[in-house]
């Protein structure tokens, strides 16, 4: 993992690098987890209003089985990360303050108020909406696939992938992809949520070499590529190369980039 970090400082006029992250921390998925994230009694109606509007057969379905308290969710790594979860991941991964990052993904939960402990670490942050023009990303808007694909792009050709959720389909596809095709040079980052938390759980005593070394750890046992067990995503775990995009996408991105890439790379 020693090679992972990226540098702070990268060489006038030449390629930056950057990490992709994607950061699922949307209403529907802060919602559906059932949860808590510190929002006290108006978050928690907020969220149960969206969960009736948008959710009625999982209201539904907690009428007849026993409750389990968000305490205990989050013990079992049922609970997404939330950005400032995220950011000290990144920091214990030794990621460093002035590192690019692409945020992949929807509008989250909370705004910039629940981004700001992440901004304040790593303020060189942008988004597909930062990189492309009003009128570039014009033709994407009504289309939520399309709009996803241009993440994938990002994503997929980022020096670093980390991800906050492996169920996601977007993070499974970018996986599987950069396992066939990077070549072994590039690495993506699968936080387990389950022992994150129990880190987490210690962090008013913990000390910070401690955590660095359970992070790393954590993430290192990750990175393993290991044959697609039963009920495991096809995307990120393929039986063969041919369930991914041919290899001359990427080719064909690195020949031609379009103003998206160029928004990285000058």
């Amino acid at each position: 993992m020693s090679n992972i970090p990226l540098k702070e400082n990268h060489a006038e006029g030449g390629p930056s690098k950057y990490l992709a992250l994607h950061l699922r921390f949307e209403v529907d998925m802060v919602a559906y987890s059932l949860c808590e994230f510190g929002g006290g009694e108006n978050e928690q109606k907020e969220l149960q209003a969206y969960r009736e509007t948008h959710f009625p057969l999982l209201i539904e379905r907690l009428k007849n089985v026993k409750p389990v308290s968000p305490t205990q969710r989050r013990k079992l790594g049922k609970c997404p990360l939330t950005p400032e979860e995220a950011a000290l991941v990144l920091s214990g991964l030794g990621f460093k303050r002035g590192t690019y990052i692409y945020l992949a993904g929807s509008h989250i939960y909370g705004g910039q108020s629940r981004m700001h402990p992440f901004t304040n670490l790593y303020p060189n942050l942008v988004t597909k909406e930062d990189l492309l023009s009003p009128g570039e990303l014009e033709p994407f808007r009504n289309f939520s696939s399309q709009l996803a694909a241009l993440d994938f792009i990002a994503c997929a050709t980022a020096d670093v992938f980390a991800m906050t959720d492996s169920g996601s389909q977007l993070s499974s596809l970018v996986s599987g992809f950069r396992t066939y095709y990077g070549g072994g040079r590039a690495p993506t980052l699968r936080p387990n949520k389950k022992r994150l938390a129990a880190i987490l759980m210690e962090s008013r005593t913990i000390e910070w070499k401690s955590f660095e070394e359970r992070v790393k750890k954590m993430i290192e046992e990750g990175q393993r590529v290991r044959v697609r067990g039963f009920g495991r995503s096809i995307y990120r775990q393929p039986r063969c190369p041919n369930a991914c995009a041919s290899p001359t996408y990427i080719d064909n991105l690195s020949k031609g980039p379009s103003s998206f890439q160029y928004s990285f790379i000058h």
